[in-house]
This record gives structure tokens, sequence and C-alpha cells, in this order.
């Protein structure tokens, strides 16, 4: 029996992830992770890496991110408590949906999680105060491989539902994308 179930997304190669939750009078119990569940939506290994971020206070944005091949990866994001926006930017060179975004509300009471396919940059937005993700990662941090798009790229033109109150410096000095972008080779 299945415990996750995988819904197409909004962008082609975006899933969305419902979990089934089992509970009872202690609670509840459910699965974050199972590569052979998600091995359909082309998770092929294990986990490189598990990053958990929590982040203070409404209206603050983190992303845009991903890393230059060789060291694309997927990310399977889950919010644990409070809720977010969460943005996926199509990168993957050669793609209908190039530098097209979408957004997911996620939240610490939903069951849904979304997987991102290598290729696409990474971001969010918190509706609330003290927000909780955690990020499973199939390939590992490669600082020289790091990279990301300003937030508020007007290319992008990405609908953030609440003013930016607050943005990392280094979120901040992203460059714009220009006209010879030509995305990622996944």
């Amino acid at each position: 029996m299945n415990r996750l179930t995988l819904r197409e997304g909004p962008l082609p190669g975006l899933v969305l992830v419902d979990r089934r939750r089992f509970g009872d009078d202690r609670g509840f119990f459910s699965r974050l992770f199972c590569p052979r569940e998600l091995a359909d939506a082309g998770w092929n290994g294990g986990i490189a890496q598990i990053n958990h971020s929590h982040t203070a206070r409404r209206g603050t944005v983190r992303g845009m991110h991903f890393q230059r091949a060789p060291y694309t990866e997927m990310k399977l994001v889950t919010c644990l408590r409070g809720e977010v926006l969460d943005v996926a930017v199509d990168l993957r060179r050669g793609s209908p949906t190039f530098l097209q975004w979408q957004a997911v509300h996620l939240s610490g009471d939903g069951n849904t999680a979304l997987l991102l396919p290598e290729g696409f940059a990474h971001g969010f937005q918190t509706l609330g105060d003290d927000v909780e993700l955690i990020y499973c990662h199939s390939q590992p941090y490669v600082p020289e491989a790091d990279a990301g798009l300003r937030p508020d790229d007007p290319r992008l033109a990405i609908s953030w539902p609440l003013q930016i109150t607050e943005l990392s410096a280094r979120d901040a000095a992203h460059p714009l994308i220009t006209a010879d972008f030509e995305g990622l080779v996944t």
C-alpha cells in the first residue's frame, strides 16, 4: 500500500506529493520519504542530504536557489510548521516552460509536499512567523555549483503575496537574468 500519492504539478515535471496520515488519540504518523514510491516521479536513488530551515518572520523570501550541472538536484520540500508560498522556476534548457514559475501553498497543517525535478530553481515566502521546512536533496551541496536567481527579477515577475520584508544579502546579490541565459542542462 502506497503512503505517498503523486499528482502532476502546475508545470511539467513538478509533482505534488500527498501523504496519507494515520491518526489516533496519540496523534498521527506520516511517511515523509520513500524512494520506491517516488520512483515514478523520477527519484532514482537515496537522499544525499536533508536540510531543515527555520524562518522567524512573515514576508521573508528565501531563494531562488539551484545547482549547476553536473550537480543538478531533485528536491522534496515539506513544510513542518507555519505556511509558505513555495515557488519553482523552470530552468531546463529547451523546455517549453523555460523561465516560467509556479507557486504552491505548503503548510504544516497539510499533507502535501512539492517535488522539484532537476533543472528547477526553488524559493519560498513565509506567510506567517516561525516557519519550518525540510528539504530532501538527491545531490549533496557543492559550493562551486551553487547558483541562484533574484527573487525580484523582473524577467520572472514572481507574484509574491506579501511585501518582501527580509531577503539575505546573498539572495539580493544574484544577477538578473540576461538575454543570453540559456538555462540548465539536466
